[in-house]
């Protein structure tokens, strides 16, 4: 008995002792880092740097998280929801007071790369210096320059929401001490490095796919699965993850039965990045933005680049195993859904339909939005409508409506599964429990 008292009290004694360490641990490295991070100031913009600027900010979409609907372009305060709370984006317009006009290159070197504002404060991941410490300082002086040009809008973001103990520097220095390490960026010099794409070997495209995809478009932040406290596990891999708290699934982009593309012809795959479409399928959801935003922006060489990475993937998953059928009254009442509600726009067998010989609406027999293990994606779809991005390869989606109002549980859960177990189509039948966390 004394000698599991005394152990006890050891523990007791030995755990806040340990709590201190790690924490002085975080901090020392903090400071150590603050003074690695101050690197010689940028020159003055030239024209072609603030043009570079521009496409770099477009391809890594900066204004889908600091630009609001309707609002001024680059102001910041949308509202990024988390599992931890909610954040706020900041003001990236060259205002003195509540945006970046007090800021240096150097200022915008240190929280791209170390993820350190200028007045010294640890930033939130949800701003993704965890790909972008992997760009070259070039790009990062080229996007603040093309930031500097920018009409300035006093506009403040709100404080964060976040419970404890997320609010705390402390608990973030704690983490970026577990999971965040400043990345090298490759040489300004290497091949294929400039952002017109010119290169002369396969290597250098391959790497500039691979600096577009990790570092510049920061795939992996949605593409990439996340341990409990927010941390990208294994980035490169691209094995798929959560959106946010949005509800929606990136797929992964290393499984050819989830949004793999190493099948695909590698003309097919800079299409589609550039329009969002192909007969395969299209991009809805949080995707669609991303598309319409940022990727359509692709120079030819550059989709090329991100086509040659992509496909080049390492294959991860295996077939699937064969589905067990659903129940013949969910899949009867599935099939009157689809009749009513579906069968006019994507077909009676599920061919998809064109308009005025151009494809309208996708084909669900073989798409592989519908037959991922998880039907979140296709619930969303089901429920919320949508459209595919509007684009200058694909200037005319077609939409589809929202199908919440109109549908019960049982009827959405029907529809869903029929979706899934016809065509050839083999994914697992969808519950209502499963439409009720939709909702």
């Amino acid at each position: 008995m004394r000698t599991l008292l005394r152990v006890l009290t050891g523990v007791a004694i030995a755990g806040p002792l340990m709590a201190l360490l790690v924490v002085a641990g975080a901090w020392t490295r903090e400071w150590w880092l603050a003074d690695r991070s101050a690197p010689a100031s940028a020159g003055p913009a030239s024209p072609a740097l603030v043009a570079r600027g521009a496409y770099l900010a477009r391809i890594a979409n900066c204004a889908g998280c600091h630009s609001m609907r309707g609002g001024a372009p680059m102001a910041g305060g949308v509202p990024l929801g988390t599992p931890f709370g909610t954040l706020f984006s900041s003001n990236l317009t060259p205002e003195p007071d509540t945006g970046l006009g007090r800021w240096n290159a150097d200022d915008f070197w240190r929280a791209m790369h170390h993820g350190r504002s200028r007045d010294g404060r640890l930033l939130y991941p949800a701003f993704p210096y965890t790909s972008y410490t992997a760009m070259t300082r070039e790009d990062s002086d080229a996007i603040f320059a093309w930031l500097r040009q920018l009409s300035p809008v006093k506009q403040a973001a709100p404080d964060h929401q976040l419970g404890w103990p997320y609010r705390w520097q402390t608990a973030l220095a704690v983490w970026r001490l577990m999971y965040f390490t400043p990345g090298d960026a490759p040489s300004h010099e290497e091949p294929g490095r400039d952002h017109t794409g010119a290169g002369t070997s396969d290597q250098a495209t391959q790497a500039r796919g691979r600096y577009l995809v990790q570092a510049v478009g920061h795939c992996a932040e949605c593409h990439a699965p996340r341990n409990r406290l927010g941390a990208l596990r294994d980035a490169a891999g691209l094995r798929g993850g959560w959106v946010g708290v949005e509800g929606w699934i990136a797929p992964s982009l290393a499984d050819p039965h989830a949004a793999g593309l190493q099948d695909w012809p590698e003309l097919e795959v800079r299409d589609w990045l550039r329009s969002g479409w192909s007969p395969r399928g299209a991009a809805l959801g949080p995707m669609a933005d991303v598309v319409a935003e940022s990727l359509q922006h692709l120079t030819e060489a550059d989709a090329t680049a991100m086509a040659v990475y992509l496909r080049g993937l390492p294959r991860e998953g295996s077939p699937k195993a064969e589905i067990k059928a659903a129940a013949p009254a969910q899949l009867d009442l599935g099939r009157r859904v689809y009749a009513r509600y579906c069968a006019d726009c994507h077909g009676d067998q599920g061919q998809g339909r064109r308009i005025d010989g151009q494809p309208a609406y996708p084909a669900l027999a073989g798409n592989r939005t519908v037959t991922l293990d998880a039907p979140e994606n296709v619930l969303q779809i089901l429920a919320g409508g949508g459209y595919a991005p509007t684009t200058g390869m694909h200037p005319r989606p077609f939409g589809m409506p929202p199908l919440r109002q109109v549908l019960s549980e049982a009827e959405m859960a029907a529809v869903a599964t029929v979706i899934r177990q016809s065509w050839g189509n083999q994914a697992p039948a969808v519950t209502e429990q499963e439409v009720l966390r939709l909702k």
